[in-house]
Formats: C-alpha cells, structure tokens, sequence
C-alpha cells in the first residue's frame, strides 16, 4: 500500500518503522519541502527540491534515503490512490515552520484525518467544506512550548495543538469522533514543555473523545455513528472496539 509522513521530525518519520512496515513496492508520502530564498545562506542543507534549517530534519531526510523506502512530495490539497484508499495532503502549521501536512484517508465510505502536530489554524472550514466531516480525527494535544536554542526569542504560545484547541478543531471540522494523540511522551524541562493533564482536558472539553492504546484500533462505521450524534448519543469511549495485535 503506502506509507504516509506528516514531517520530517524524527518522532514522525521513523525510517526503520517504516521499512519494517511497508513491502518494497510501497511508496512513502511526506510534505514538499519549500523552494530555497533567493540568497539562501550557505549552511543551508537541501531537502528534496527546497532547505531545512534544522538538524532533525536532515537526519530524518537522511535516514529515511538510506532505507531505500520509495518517497514522493505531496502538496497541500493534492491526493494520491493506493488500491482502493484515496489519500489527500491537506495544510497543517508546523510549531517551528518545518514543512508539514495533515493526510486524509479515505475508503469505502469512511473518512480518518491525521493532524500530525500541528498548531491550530484557520482550514477546518475549508477542510471540512471540500471534503465532508471525518468519521474519524486523529489530533495532537499536549500543547507543547518550545525554547529550542535555534529559535530565539521563543514564542509563549504552544507550538502544537493544546486539550481545548484540539476539541475545538474537532468540533470545527464535524468529525465524528475525536482520538487524541501526541500526549504522555517526553518533556524536556526548558526546551520542551507539554501541558499537564492533557488527557483529562480534552476529555473535558470535547465530546465522543475515544482514547486508543498502543496495539489497538476502532472500526469506523459512518452510519452508526451518524445515527449514535444524531440520537445525541455523545460519550466518552475509553475502550477501543477491537485489538490488532503486534499494531502501535
């Protein structure tokens, strides 16, 4: 099938995962880097056709072409097939202004949305307006800050969705159900700093929050769960429907 890359951190572009997951004629999607300024410094490294300006982007870039995984760039708003899935680049704001993309996933009718880490921004209507209400999505919540010493003065805004902006991207977007992600890892005090009780708020804050382990999945049935809002069935669903094992 195919393999799908939000950005080039090395927390969302695991090249071993990848390798191990994906069959040889896979191919693996992940955001058109931007073309290089006019002038460009010369410390500049190249990323596919445009620059990084970080060193975890270009170890990413490094890992993954030594892996031998087949790679193409996708653009915003652009959409591949792979069998019968349709899967759709769509923007996203990278907390340090790397490339990033959030991907729709289609097929048979069901809708799955990763939002990767990005920050909020103003495309859910768009998103929501061009492509009909996820069934399914998959938001960031740990609303980091980052003092990170190649980015000075640091921003105090989070650089990644936080609890209630997560609800609310959800909720902007119609998605049926809300699964959180990017939480309970690690926090490096003066560099990376998530909020606490991200679990608990985004519980608070939104409605039809399903909470995925490790190692298990949900089954997406739109009409269900059409029919569940409609009925105002909103509740919060702590168990997944169904485990795959061995799955992360």
């Amino acid at each position: 099938m195919a393999g799908l890359i939000t950005h080039l951190h090395r927390d969302h572009a695991d090249a071993a995962a990848l390798a191990a997951a994906l069959s040889t004629e896979a191919t693996v999607y992940e955001p058109q880097a931007e073309a290089p300024p006019s002038g460009a410094a010369d410390h500049l490294t190249t990323y596919g056709a445009g620059t990084v300006e970080q060193l975890g982007i270009a170890q990413a870039d490094h890992e993954l072409t030594e892996s031998g995984i087949t790679r193409r760039p996708a653009a915003p708003w652009t959409s591949v097939t792979a069998g019968p899935v349709t899967l759709t680049a769509l923007p996203a704001v990278d907390g340090i202004g790397d490339p990033q993309v959030s991907w729709l996933i289609e097929a048979g009718g069901a809708r799955a949305l990763h939002l990767g880490d990005t920050m909020f921004h103003g495309w859910w209507w768009r998103i929501r307006d061009r492509f009909g209400a996820p069934d399914v999505v998959l938001a960031p919540i740990n609303g980091a800050r980052l003092t990170f010493p190649n980015r000075r003065p640091p921003s105090p805004l989070p650089a990644v969705m936080d609890p209630e902006q997560a609800a609310l991207a959800a909720e902007l977007l119609a998605a049926e159900r809300l699964v959180p992600i990017h939480y309970g890892g690690y926090g490096l005090t003066g560099l990376y700093e998530p909020e606490p009780d991200a679990l608990a708020r985004v519980r608070s804050a939104g409605s039809r929050v399903t909470v995925l382990d490790p190692g298990h999945t949900i089954e997406i049935d739109p009409a269900q769960d059409t029919a569940e809002r409609r009925r105002g069935d909103q509740h919060d669903e702590s168990e997944p429907r169904r485990e795959i094992r061995g799955a992360r």
